[in-house]
């Protein structure tokens, strides 16, 4: 496997990664996908990790979390040997601070992300909208 440093960041990332929108699968736009579960997930890590894919993406508004709970469960006993990116700033709920690209809100988005994933540590978190300059420069403090 190819592998790319990711602009700035330092990070080594294969050329290819396995996108995880079909993990959990439980709303009707990403059942029409797929419904991987945690078993089906967790086989298709280890085919990628067999083939040096070690990098997967994932976002918070994907069923609802519900990527991110299958995927943090997928990985367990191996978070070390992977490279996790999660995506923020969509709608998760109802009140106003529950979407858009405020440090309130993605703050609050990140830890809920760990949560789910079950980990301490993102290795690579994007924001799935424009941002003002000065909102990424405020997130970057964190």
């Amino acid at each position: 496997m190819q592998y790319r440093r990711l602009g700035n960041s330092g990070l080594q990332v294969p050329v290819l990664s396995l996108g995880t929108a079909t993990f959990g699968g439980t709303n009707e736009f990403f059942q029409r996908w797929g419904q991987t579960d945690v078993k089906q997930a967790s086989r298709l890590i280890d085919i990628c990790l067999e083939r040096g894919v070690n990098f997967f993406d994932t976002a918070d508004v994907y069923s609802g979390g519900a990527s991110e709970n299958v995927l943090g469960a997928a990985i367990k006993g191996r978070r070390d040997k992977t490279i996790i990116s999660t995506k923020g700033s969509f709608k998760m709920g109802e009140q106003v601070n529950q979407r858009g690209s405020s440090r309130y809100h993605i703050t609050r988005a990140i830890h809920a992300s760990l949560k789910r994933l079950n980990t301490d540590y993102i290795d690579v978190y994007f924001i799935n909208r424009r941002v003002k300059p000065t909102d990424a420069y405020r997130l970057g403090g964190m």
